[in-house]
């Protein structure tokens, strides 16, 4: 595949935005979160590995930013919102790229997608990365809801239900709450990328709910804890410090995997590549390097 920006033409007739960057044996899959994210969180991906022999691919998964938009208000398109969808477009994603024996790394929503990935396609996997993803959304949902309550008062918190309940979500003071919630356990030190938002609010709304406080999305449920034994590749289990996930979680799931390792990014909320890159692609990159010299042990 050449370097830069293709177009993926899927079976079904949708076009995927795609990136390839960097030359290299080692072969970096990065499934973006969200749901409704796109690939540029991982911009500063290459910078800090194409230098290091590994090829960098991304892509936007169907009605995010650069991707084909279906309108997913139409009967007809409704079948796309589902989980068992987008893993099939990763699947088909991984053929068209050309890749084989490689590594698949996922953030959040894309975590979970890389770890349903690893369950049915593992035989094409070098190694695995999850990215601020725990293995289940009940132990998520009372720990994200958590980090409000200690943070904010009483009052701030009935507010914040209260407009949850009326679903007021632009709400001008929440909105403010939201955003210092977000400062502290999602970005820390933000980069300015866009005058607009370029989540794909359909996708998101969908899979997740309103925010990352509101869990009311068709991903309720979701469970691997009862699987995550069965993968036996390398893995890396990457958090920040300050991350929306739970920590407890994170620790069991290294407990449970049988060849993992978990590394915590200092100052590091759950988009800790951005918060504190030095910390993350050191950790990245000497996973990368012990799995491809033979020498990893999971700790």
């Amino acid at each position: 595949m050449n370097q830069g920006t293709t177009l993926l033409t899927l079976d079904n007739g949708y076009h995927l935005f795609s990136r390839k960057e960097g030359e290299g044996p080692v072969k970096l899959l990065c499934v973006h979160g969200g749901p409704g994210g796109n690939h540029e969180e991982f911009e500063n991906f290459a910078q800090n590995l194409t230098d290091k022999g590994v090829e960098v691919y991304t892509y936007d998964q169907l009605g995010s930013f650069y991707s084909d938009q279906p309108d997913f208000s139409k009967e007809e398109n409704r079948h796309f919102l589902t989980l068992d969808y987008y893993l099939e477009e990763l699947e088909e994603v991984r053929q068209k790229l050309g890749l084989d024996d490689f590594y698949l790394l996922g953030h959040s929503w894309g975590g979970l997608l890389a770890q349903e990935y690893a369950l049915k396609y593992g035989q094409h996997l070098k190694g695995l990365v999850l990215m601020s993803m725990i293995d289940n959304i009940e132990e998520y949902t009372p720990h994200v809801n958590k980090l409000r309550e200690d943070l904010f008062s009483e009052l701030e918190v009935k507010y914040m239900r209260d407009v949850e309940a009326e679903e007021n979500f632009d709400d001008p003071m929440y909105q403010q709450l939201l955003d210092k919630l977000y400062s502290l356990y999602v970005t820390r030190h933000p980069k300015v990328k866009h005058m607009i938002s370029t989540m794909a609010a359909p996708v998101y709304n969908h899979f997740q709910g309103n925010n990352e406080f509101v869990m009311v999305g068709t991903l309720n449920g979701w469970d691997r804890r009862a699987d995550l034994h069965k993968l036996e590749m390398p893995t890396l289990l990457t958090f920040g410090e300050f991350d929306t996930m739970p920590l407890d979680a994170a620790r069991r799931m290294q407990d449970t995997l049988p060849n993992s390792r978990l590394v915590l990014t200092p100052d590091g909320g759950h988009c800790h590549n951005e918060d504190n890159p030095a910390a993350f692609f050191k950790t990245l990159y000497q996973f990368l390097a012990e799995v491809e010299d033979g020498t990893f042990k999971g700790a």
